[in-house]
């Protein structure tokens, strides 16, 4: 599976640490930065990774900032994009079984990297359910999006 992995400089440290482990578990992975220590604005870094992905140059996609809040609302103001904050693997997990989230957002700040780890891989792991209850809460998630993309245009 082709990932994209991004940060600010509140999860730079994670993102280092999270490439190498994602590569040796047979991920291909798109580092789309940052890469330096200096200040960053994480909106830059959520709207880089949603464009990559809705681009189709990768199928989810790895934020992280301090608390994971920030780059998840951010994230989801690409109409496409299903972004979900999760520090635990129950989360991770159900957020693509349930909810079919593409991207997930991890607050350095906030969890332990062995707990990182597990949280990405859980998350990188699952499959959408498409049981019919899961699938109609999407499609509704896709009304709503298209309902407020032709609000907006007139």
């Amino acid at each position: 599976m082709k990932i994209a992995i991004a940060s600010d400089h509140a999860g730079l440290a994670y993102k280092t640490i999270l490439i190498p482990d994602l590569q040796n578990a047979g991920y291909e992975v798109h580092d789309l930065g940052i890469n330096v220590q200096e200040p960053d604005d994480y909106p830059d870094r959520a709207a880089d990774l949603a464009e990559f992905i809705l681009q189709h140059k990768a199928e989810r996609g790895v934020l992280i900032c301090g608390s994971g809040v920030g780059v998840s609302v951010a994230a989801n103001k690409y109409k496409g994009i299903r972004a979900g904050v999760c520090h635990d693997t129950y989360s991770a997990h159900q957020c693509v079984e349930h909810d079919d989230a593409n991207v997930i957002c991890i607050g350095e700040r906030v969890i332990g990297i062995e707990v990182a780890r597990e949280v990405v891989l859980a998350f990188l792991k699952a499959q959408f359910s498409h049981e019919p209850r899961h699938q109609r809460r999407v499609d509704k998630i896709l009304a709503i999006e298209n309902k407020n993309m032709k609000e907006e245009i007139i």
